[in-house]
């Protein structure tokens, strides 16, 4: 009867370590799981500001601004632009009459 007992608590000792590891990695999960969200969520807000931020540095007023700043270009104006004519195509070389 002693054997069985003693085969009984080392079952039931076995049993409460393995259920304190299994609760001890369901926790360290839950947290690393809890850290991955909050890290998701502050990278989704970071790509929002990123996005807003870009939208706002891609105005035409401002592309136009740095245009004229850094690339010193003007305005196309009447007293500045050059037309270019397309001449009339000449008869063919052939000389073919009908």
């Amino acid at each position: 009867m002693t054997r069985l007992n003693l085969v009984l608590l080392l079952a039931v000792l076995a049993s409460a370590l393995y259920l304190v590891r299994t609760q001890y990695e369901s926790r360290r999960l839950f947290t690393e799981n809890d850290k991955a969200l909050s890290e998701s969520r502050r990278l989704e807000v970071e790509h929002e500001r990123l996005q807003a931020e870009k939208r706002a540095q891609a105005t035409p007023l401002r592309v136009e601004k740095l245009a004229k700043e850094q690339l010193q270009m003007r305005s196309a104006t009447p007293a500045i632009t050059q037309y270019a004519t397309q001449r009339a195509a000449s008869a063919p070389a052939g000389g073919a009459s009908r």
